[in-house]
This record gives structure tokens, C-alpha cells and sequence, in this order.
């Protein structure tokens, strides 16, 4: 096992005729990380994964799993692997368990019963496990992909836009399913996603892909606390807090200004002091709002990159 790293691609590189998808991409992801992989379209993440998969060969570099070559070992290495790459297909005419159950005896495992109504509690379909897939919503089938996934209790899940079409429930659906498969089962999970806030909510590291390359990787709250919050103040008498502020050095870190909302970008220890400053003055501050996006900062790494 090298170090504590799960997956170590180095230099990795994929060109297609005269397009480099990927080019040159380096990240490490650690035994336990829930990891973010994130990028405009067309930026190479779905590229990374196939490679990381085996779908599809590098032109260059190298890909290691569990410590090992996964070129040199890709049986063994495998098959201590789930993944859904892109969206999951199933038997529609079959029940939820005979899906699982074909799909296990295809790839050549040996699933027990108890270990299909076991992946299938964990994704929240047991009470529906005799229902035609047909009748599942997206969202029923993106959770029932997962449960493919799970069926051999890997340990490391590669997800490729597990949310992808989904409504807001099912997208907090299968949040809720990734921190309970971090959390309490322990998995590595590798979560390649275009929806920002769901990374943010529930990756521990990250990296920020763009035209083949990595832009940024690391530990989420440590890349956003990096940045300045924007902060709403939401104020009465807008035209009063016009005049002082313009008399002031907090008028040069204003973003924006709406009726009775004032937007500022401030480093933490400012909030306070500001509020400070609009009480001294007796401006009265009915709220403040500070927020820093994941997607903020995706937008800023991207467009500095392209």
C-alpha cells in the first residue's frame, strides 16, 4: 500500500486525434476521502473516470489503486471497486432484486440473498425489492445503481454524475446515501459532480479540473476559508448608509447594492467590525448574510484557468 493514498494518478494524459482531453492530470485521493472531482463540461472529467475504470487506455501516465498498477492489475484491483458511469441501466420488466441478482451472477460473484436486501436497505428500496424496475422513478434508479455498486462491498465507489437529472428530493436522497456510506460504512468514495453545493456538502477534499488539467486540490473548507465571504447587509434608511459609507474605507469593498441590501466582500474578522462601524453611526442592521460557494470559487478557479 502506498502511504495512505487509495488512487495516485500521476501525469495522466488522454488525447483523442488532436484533442487532449486530459493532460497531464495529478491527484491523490486518501483512504476515507469523500473526493470531489469537479470541472466545467468538457474539461475531462468524464475522460479521468473511464481511465480510472478501465474503459479506456491512457496515452501517457499512471494510474494506482490500493498501491498497485492498475494496469499491470486491473482484475484484482476491480474487484474491490464500484462505480455507476453515467446512468445506471436495469431489466425493466425485472424486480429490483432479480436485477441485482442477474447483474451479481453476471459479473461472476457469488451474491447471497441476505446481501441483496442488505444493499438494497441501505439505498432505501427494500420495501419496494419485488416492484418492476419500470415502475421506479429516476431517482428510485439512480439509488438502485448505487446498490449495483455496493453489491460486493468495495471499497473505494466511483460515482460519475450520480444526481444527474434529479429533482431536489432525490438529489438530497442520495447526499444523505454518500455521508451514510462515508460515515458509517467507511467508504472511499471518488464523486464526480457538475453540481457545485452538493460537493460542498458533502466532499472533504477536492480538486477543480479544467481543459484536461488540475487547477486546485485540497481540503474543502480549507480552499473556500481562503477566500473572502460576500456578505449582505440588509439595512434601513439605504440612502443615509450611502452617504457615510462613501465618506469611509468600507465603501471600496462593496460588490453590490440593492434597496435596503448592501453586499460587501470581507475577510471573516471584518463582519464584526463592520457592524461595529454601522452601529457607531446608528444605522440600524436587520441582518447579516455572509456566504461562500463552492461554486463562487469553481467559477473563479475555472475562469482564471481557461
Amino acid at each position: 500500500m502506498s502511504g495512505d493514498k487509495i488512487i495516485e494518478i500521476e501525469n495522466l494524459s488522454k488525447k483523442f486525434k488532436s484533442f487532449m482531453a486530459v493532460n497531464n492530470l495529478n491527484l491523490n485521493v486518501f483512504y476515507g476521502d469523500v473526493f470531489g472531482f469537479l470541472g466545467p463540461n468538457g474539461a475531462g472529467k468524464s475522460t479521468t473516470i473511464r481511465m480510472l475504470t478501465s474503459l479506456i487506455k491512457p496515452s501517457s501516465g499512471k494510474i494506482r489503486i490500493f498501491g498497485k498498477d492498475l494496469h499491470e492489475n486491473r482484475n484484482e484491483i476491480l474487484k474491490k471497486v464500484g462505480t455507476i458511469v453515467e446512468k445506471p441501466d436495469f431489466y425493466g420488466f425485472l424486480s429490483a432484486y432479480k436485477n441485482l441478482e442477474i447483474l451479481g451472477k453476471i459479473s461472476g460473484m457469488d451474491i447471497s440473498s441476505k446481501r441483496i436486501m442488505e444493499v438494497l436497505e441501505l439505498v432505501g428500496l427494500e420495501k419496494r425489492y419485488k416492484s418492476k424496475v419500470k415502475t421506479f422513478s429516476h431517482g428510485m434508479k439512480q439509488r438502485l445503481g448505487i446498490a449495483q455498486a455496493l453489491i460486493h462491498d468495495p471499497e473505494l465507489i466511483i460515482l460519475d454524475e450520480p444526481t444527474t437529472g434529479l429533482d431536489p428530493q432525490g438529489m438530497k436522497e442520495i447526499r444523505d446515501l454518500i455521508i451514510s456510506l462515508s460515515n458509517e460504512k467507511g467508504k472511499t468514495i471518488f464523486l464526480s459532480s457538475h453540481i457545485l453545493h452538493e460537493v460542498e456538502f458533502v466532499a472533504n477534499r477536492m480538486v477543480i479540473i479544467n481543459q484536461g488539467s488540475a487547477n486546485v486540490e485540497g481540503n474543502v473548507k480549507d480552499l473556500l476559508e481562503a477566500n473572502k465571504l460576500k456578505v449582505t447587509f440588509q439595512i434601513e434608511n439605504d440612502e443615509k448608509v450611502k452617504v457615510i459609507l462613501s465618506d469611509s474605507l468600507w465603501n471600496s469593498k462593496i460588490t453590490s447594492v440593492m434597496k435596503n441590501k448592501f453586499i460587501f466582500l470581507l475577510e471573516q474578522d471584518e463582519i464584526s467590525e463592520l457592524n461595529k462601524f454601522f452601529v457607531t453611526n446608528n444605522i440600524l442592521v436587520s441582518a447579516i448574510i455572509p456566504t461562500r460557494s463552492l461554486e463562487e470559487y469553481f467559477l473563479k478557479i475555472t475562469k482564471s484557468g481557461s
